[in-house]
């Protein structure tokens, strides 16, 4: 009997793409480890920065100098899959405790890099994956058991906090100014008084003098002046927030043709116009206000009836900054002004102007929100007053989940190496196959003391073993001193970190790392044809 031969069928679409087996799964892997390996350089207080560098829409290029993992992978375009997964849990954990989202990022990969070579082993990736869950959890259960939790005195824990805040700022721009900024943003968050919310914490940049000229300015600043002729100075002031137009003075008609006689005739209309926003101004003064504020313009004439009253309007207050004025004043944005009864007032006890370098700013002091503050930020270059922000929105964020989760754990390597020593005793007592993968997953958590040490141009491998050995006697404080270059005592440094930081960067990447080994295909599909237009 004759054999037939059976070409493959393709059941795809032109266009349409597959990647099979070992193929996609070797895309993921590469994909992911060089992800890690364009941001692990940022790792650590000795990490470097990178020059991102993107086209503006009008023209020119637009220049940021970062090393936040969540900035510079957001700003790169990226094609593959696994590597898309990585931004994605970079973002989430930004998004979720501030910082980390380097360390996240490198864990993944590092994972998949021990996963790559267990494959070539021919260790069946659910076997790997089964591995890990059991190292994961072992190694929250390590670093839930070294937790302190200071939040019942007051003292202690505003050290805690000021620590926090210290190494978290120790990696970014601001290190040379940590001690300035850890009290900076330890006196905002502790003002929220455990309400968690950040958008009573204004940062305001103004380039000019340097990093440590920035201040804590207790109240709210405005970026806005006050109108012409009006009130300058405002004591136990009753302020309106409103979001209405403020322009009827201007004839707007649109879509309409209006036909007059003479110039009379124009003339009435405009007084007619002009007769609608007085009565306007009579219904938001019946208000009995001192100040308003509207997120849209105030045009010529209604602010001349405001400077009558004696009453200060500020125009073009936009969206982020009323509802921010509402939140921290206590009052409520309207548009409608009959029923002055229901109309709940925002209250402070002084506003006036106040001069930063060569701006004048409108400030708020003694708002019924008592937990306002703004943050000014002061620097050379726009690019180190953009990269003072992020780095403090970090801080400000760490400090946020600490507030409502108290526990934190010893950062410098310390906590990595004593989850790896669980794991890897857990490694010790298991059977099979399983004990590879949870060998590898205690590498993957020692190459993070690794990289920093590297990062700081130490000799790695000499104060990893070093720092191993420590833990092995117990020494369960023991981590990387990146100013001495040695192993010291994480307590005596007072290098402590966020344990909702840690445990997070743990879950998210062995998640992420897991997602990505289960991959067997990649398929795209077929881009969308593009039909000519008809006549041209």
């Amino acid at each position: 009997m004759a054999m037939v031969r059976l070409n493959p069928v393709d059941i795809f679409k032109r266009g349409a793409d597959e990647e099979k087996a070992e193929t996609a799964r070797m895309s993921s892997f590469v994909g992911a480890i060089a992800v890690g390996d364009l941001v692990k350089s940022t790792l650590g207080p000795k990490g470097m920065d990178k020059i991102l560098l993107s086209t503006a829409p009008g023209g020119g290029n637009k220049m940021e100098v970062t090393n936040d993992g969540a900035t510079i992978l957001k700003s790169i375009g990226i094609d593959n899959p696994a590597a898309k997964i990585l931004v994605d849990i970079s973002k989430v954990q930004d998004a979720e405790v501030g910082d980390g989202t380097t360390s996240v990022v490198v864990l993944a990969a590092e994972l998949l890099r021990e996963a790559e070579s267990l494959v070539a082993r021919k260790l069946h990736p659910q076997t790997i994956i089964a591995g890990w869950r059991l190292a994961t959890d072992c190694a929250r259960d390590a670093l839930t058991a070294v937790t302190k939790d200071n939040s019942s005195n007051l003292v202690k824990f505003r050290e805690d906090l000021l620590n926090i805040a210290r190494t978290t700022l120790s990696s970014k721009i601001l290190t040379q100014h940590r001690d300035l900024f850890a009290n900076l943003a330890v006196e905002a968050i502790l003002r929220l008084k455990g309400s968690g919310k950040l958008e009573a914490i204004q940062v305001i940049k103004k380039l000019g003098g340097n990093l440590s000229d920035s201040y804590l300015e207790e109240g709210f600043l405005l970026e806005k002046s006050v109108g012409v002729y009006q009130p300058q100075r405002i004591t136990d002031a009753k302020i309106l927030l409103a979001n209405t137009a403020m322009d009827h003075d201007k004839i707007k008609v649109f879509g309409s043709k209006v036909r007059v006689q003479s110039t009379a005739k124009l003339a009435e209309i405009e007084q007619a116009e002009k007769e609608k926003m007085k009565d306007k101004v009579d219904l938001i003064l019946k208000h009995n206000i001192s100040c308003f504020i509207n997120r849209q313009l105030i045009y010529n004439y209604p602010e001349q009836l405001f400077a009558d009253a004696k009453v200060m309007a500020i125009e073009h207050a936009d969206f982020e900054g009323i509802e921010r004025l509402g939140l921290v004043l206590d009052g409520e944005i309207v548009s409608t002004f009959g029923d002055p009864e229901k109309v709940r007032l925002g209250r402070c006890k002084l506003i006036e102007q106040v001069l930063i370098g060569e701006d004048k700013l409108i400030r708020f002091s003694g708002c019924a929100g008592g937990e306002a503050c703004t943050i000014v930020l002061r620097g050379a270059t726009q690019q180190i007053l953009d990269e003072a922000e992020r780095s403090l929105h970090d801080a400000l964020a760490v400090l946020q989940q600490t507030v409502t989760d108290a526990r934190t754990v010893y950062g410098g390597g310390c906590s990595e190496m004593l989850m790896a020593d669980a794991v890897h005793q857990l490694a010790t007592k298991t059977a099979g196959k399983e004990a590879l993968a949870i060998e590898s997953f205690a590498r993957a958590l020692s190459m993070l003391p690794t990289i920093i040490a590297d990062n700081a141009g130490y000799d790695s491998s000499e104060l990893i073993a070093n720092l191993r050995a420590a833990h092995a006697k117990g020494d369960k404080t023991a981590g990387l001193d990146m100013n001495n270059g040695k192993v010291g005592s994480m307590e005596r440094l007072c290098v402590t970190e966020a344990y909702k930081v840690k445990s997070k960067v743990l879950l998210y990447a062995a998640e992420a790392a897991e997602m990505i080994l289960r991959v067997d295909n990649i398929l795209k599909s077929a881009p969308r044809e593009r039909v000519p237009d008809r006549g041209h």
